[in-house]
């Protein structure tokens, strides 16, 4: 018995371990939105259409490009920037800081984008996987 206890520890920091000092690797840098079809319709009923959330969450060299879909019938401003019906609009970071925009798609008119620096190998990598774990189980459980 007691030589098993000792692989109780070995069991739960060897997963820590990997997920602190592991490199990550993303199948792409996008982060997509989309806006879909409608939803100035929708807005111009009276709706509160909420598609783009208030802020969104990048990391440098990781998920640091911006890609904004515009799949509803009329253009969408994002910034200077004019998203036709059907275009795609992807903006890429180079600098970790928050930046703010003007979005026709918002009902506040505003959006910001964070983008934090990349990881350090360690707590700072463990803490990254674990918010990316807390966001897609968020969103799959919507």
């Amino acid at each position: 018995m007691k030589r098993l206890l000792w692989l109780l520890p070995v069991l739960v920091l060897a997963p820590l371990g990997w997920a602190a000092f592991a490199p990550i690797g993303l199948v792409t840098r996008d982060e997509l939105f989309e806006i879909p079809p409608g939803t100035y319709a929708r807005r111009m009923a009276g709706d509160k259409v909420e598609i783009l959330p208030d802020r969104i969450d990048l990391t440098l060299g990781l998920n640091d490009q911006l890609l904004l879909r515009n799949r509803d019938e009329v253009p969408q401003q994002f910034g200077p920037v004019l998203i036709m019906p059907g275009q795609s609009f992807r903006l890429p970071f180079e600098v970790a800081s928050t930046y703010s925009f003007a979005c026709s798609a918002h009902a506040s008119g505003q959006m910001s984008v964070v983008v934090a620096p990349t990881p350090e190998a360690g707590w700072q990598r463990l803490q990254w996987r674990w918010q990316q774990w807390q966001k897609r189980w968020k969103e799959e459980n919507r």
